[in-house]
């Protein structure tokens, strides 16, 4: 298998309330740590797109993890629009993968992306994700509605692994079709593809809000000998 990464780092971080893929964490910045277990990936695999603000292409080099090589492209208005510009970029060959990865998930640990790499389905693909364990309302305003049934029920995460002209087809159905996916794993879904889940790890949680970062920091520290920069 050989892949490509595209690294989603386009978003705004209006919640966060500023930049928090610069944001600093364990000693580094946080879009450091969303690299690094790619970096450690290899050969399977063999470069990174990273997806960029408009006009900050060039300000995110001193980022790069070592022996990776790591491109920057400006994003798109939506992540959809940003992910396909990455898509764009790739150097790629017929039978290619592409591992799509959001930079504000900094503590994706290896192991999980070793076992996506040999676990994802070989034509519709998989995703990290964890079954959700939570009791889930149905809200009407601010009010409970309703008790949904939650068998079943995963919440997705990244790295998601496709196959790349799949990927590249799916976004180009929803782009077509006036749609927005909120992850690549939706729009393959909606051209028929059943992505495979692979059960990945609670730390991998999305930075959203400035406490997130503290919940980071505090795994980092609860648990250093995972803090992939300790070891260089």
């Amino acid at each position: 298998m050989r892949v490509h990464a595209v690294v989603a780092a386009a978003g705004r971080g209006e919640r966060f309330g500023g930049d928090k893929l610069r944001a600093p964490l364990g000693g580094r910045r946080v879009v450091d740590y969303a690299l690094r277990p790619l970096a450690l990936a290899r050969p399977a695999v063999v470069g990174a797109v990273l997806v960029v603000p408009p006009g900050t292409a060039g300000q995110w080099r001193p980022v790069r993890p070592p022996d990776l090589s790591c491109r920057e492209v400006a994003g798109g208005a939506t992540r959809a629009e940003s992910v396909a510009r990455g898509l764009e970029t790739l150097d790629a060959a017929d039978g290619d993968w592409v591992l799509v990865h959001d930079a504000a998930r900094p503590l994706t640990w290896s192991a999980d992306l070793a076992r996506l790499l040999r676990e994802a389905d070989r034509e519709d693909g998989g995703l990290l994700a964890l079954p959700l364990a939570d009791t889930v309302k149905r809200a009407a305003g601010d009010r409970a509605a309703g008790t949904m049934d939650r068998a079943g029920l995963w919440r997705a995460q990244t790295p998601q692994l496709f196959p790349l002209a799949a990927l590249r087809q799916a976004l180009a159905r929803a782009r077509a079709a006036g749609e927005e996916p909120t992850d690549e794993a939706m729009a393959m879904e909606a051209c028929g593809h059943r992505p495979r889940l692979i059960e990945g790890s609670p730390d991998n949680f999305k930075l959203t809000r400035p406490a997130d970062l503290a919940r980071a920091e505090r795994v980092l520290r609860e648990d250093p000998d995972r803090a992939y920069w300790a070891r260089l």
